[in-house]
């Protein structure tokens, strides 16, 4: 029989307003540090990344007063533990309605943790086309890494153990807004 996994939460480490104050300086920083919007897009990874992206959008209009165009990856498709999630995964639509090829991509999460995603995400990428850049903002960065993978531009870094978890909930998928450290309990 196996022992029900459970969850409790240890703290808060972000509330909305922290939220929101991290994602205007992460527009003003990749702003700053490509020059400008003019051949920048970013693509969201489903689910969380998504709203992310498309805040970072919004405030970089703010202050470059121009679109940024955003788009949705889903990367199940491209998980190195597809067989291990389930029988048949659930997939959803990517929706970028811009050509990638010869873009400065800006793929966008909200955790990095072992870079899986991250590499995920690279791969479902490269089938849409070549971008002349690629890099990665996450919200946090809890640690970890498996990959050789790291995010160019970081809200908040948090040491974890491998028994924590971050959880972000946003607005627009958990109908709150806020960022907690659980940890899992037998």
């Amino acid at each position: 029989m196996f022992a029900r996994m459970r969850v409790v939460e240890k703290t808060q480490l972000m509330s909305a307003t922290e939220i929101d104050r991290t994602l205007q300086r992460l527009a003003h920083e990749i702003v700053e540090k490509s020059g400008g919007t003019a051949n920048l897009a970013l693509i969201g990874i489903r689910r969380r990344g998504v709203p992310l992206a498309q805040r970072i959008a919004r405030a970089m209009h703010g202050i470059e007063h121009a679109e940024v165009p955003v788009g949705t990856l889903d990367i199940t498709l491209y998980r190195d533990d597809l067989s291990k999630i389930a029988s048949q995964p659930v997939l959803h639509s990517s929706e970028i309605p811009f050509p990638v090829d010869d873009k400065d991509v800006l793929l966008v999460d909200d955790v990095l943790y072992t870079g899986r995603t991250a590499r995920a995400a690279m791969n479902g990428l490269f089938d849409l086309g070549r971008p002349s850049r690629v890099r990665m903002a996450v919200l946090i960065d809890r640690g970890h890494r498996e990959l050789p993978i790291e995010a160019s531009f970081v809200g908040r870094s948090v040491q974890t153990s491998s028994l924590e978890i971050v959880e972000v909930r946003l607005q627009e998928t958990d109908r709150e807004e806020r960022v907690m450290l659980v940890e899992r309990v037998e």
